[in-house]
């Protein structure tokens, strides 16, 4: 598989779509390409949804023989139902998908593969990474494992801290690798690492659990930036002072305004951009233009 870095990966949108435009005399004949995407629960997947209505506006726009069908869904299961709608209402020459989770939508995705469909899986991946044949994410382990260099050289590798968890996918195993990894190395204490779905009220309910159960936490790790916002919410209320770092992850608007104002519990935030959406809906189209990139993994 090619491998492109994050730099890469921004360009891809604007290159994708000048390459089909100089190929569409090569293709006229009807495509569906079928987009299964979370529904906008937080920010980030917010953010999902606004790039993949606009590849699809802008693909139908230069090329009305592709049908770029976006469809969202608040959950594994109603995801699932989404796929069946998919392939029930026309064949699909290409799903692209971010999978609300990775084990629960791994056999359904292989379903549809069966049927000869081009797939194109999206950030949060699926448990057998066989069934693809195009890959766009984050380089997730990095997330995690520079947040934890950062953590540990501040906290002079010692003391106490909690962990929430997002959703259970493919890039939170990642993000939690790459962060455990390195405060392995560390006199840090893991103290409690846990759920919280990338929801920001779960992270105010769980953190308010940390905040009863230890009674010394130095730092959290929240993983997203929802989820912080959850955490600070809570952190706030317990008014407890000896919390010096609070760390998240995406670079939700709200957070970066608090590194810009150089907030010195939130002093920074890791990027991760939900635009990876719209460049892999491109890359997909590609396939029916002659700029197929069979088995190409685009990692930011």
């Amino acid at each position: 598989m090619k491998t492109f870095t994050k730099r890469a990966l921004g360009m891809l949108s604007a290159v994708s779509l000048v390459a089909l435009t100089a190929t569409s005399a090569l293709a006229q004949e009807k495509r569906v390409i079928g987009v299964s995407i979370p529904a906008a629960t937080h920010g980030w997947t917010g953010g999902v949804v606004y790039h993949a209505e606009q590849a699809a506006k802008e693909i139908k726009a230069a090329f009305p023989n592709i049908d770029v069908v976006v469809k969202t869904s608040p959950s594994a299961a109603a995801q699932v139902s989404a796929l069946e709608d998919l392939s029930a209402g026309s064949k699909l020459d290409a799903l692209v998908i971010l999978p609300f989770t990775s084990e629960e939508l791994t056999g359904p995705v292989e379903q549809v593969k069966a049927g000869g469909t081009f797939i194109t899986v999206v950030d949060r991946g699926l448990t057998d990474p066989s069934i693809q044949d195009l890959y766009v994410a984050g380089d997730n382990i990095a997330v995690g494992a520079n947040t934890a260099k950062w953590l540990a050289e501040k906290l002079n590798n010692e003391g106490n801290i909690v962990v929430l968890r997002g959703i259970p996918t493919v890039i939170d195993d990642e993000r939690i690798q790459g962060f455990t990894d390195v405060i392995k190395g560390t006199n840090i204490k893991i103290l409690d690492i846990q759920y919280a779905n990338w929801n920001q009220d779960q992270a105010f309910t769980l953190m308010q659990d940390y905040l009863a159960k230890y009674p010394k936490i130095d730092a959290v790790w929240a993983n997203d930036d929802d989820m912080l916002l959850g955490v600070l919410e809570a952190i706030k209320q317990s008014g407890r002072k000896e919390i010096k770092y609070a760390l998240g992850g995406n670079g939700m608007k709200e957070v970066i305004e608090m590194v810009k104002a150089k907030n010195p519990v939130t002093p920074i935030s890791t990027p991760y951009p939900p635009s990876m959406i719209k460049s892999a809906i491109y890359m997909t189209a590609a396939q029916f233009s002659g700029q197929a990139p069979h088995a190409w993994q685009f990692q930011a």
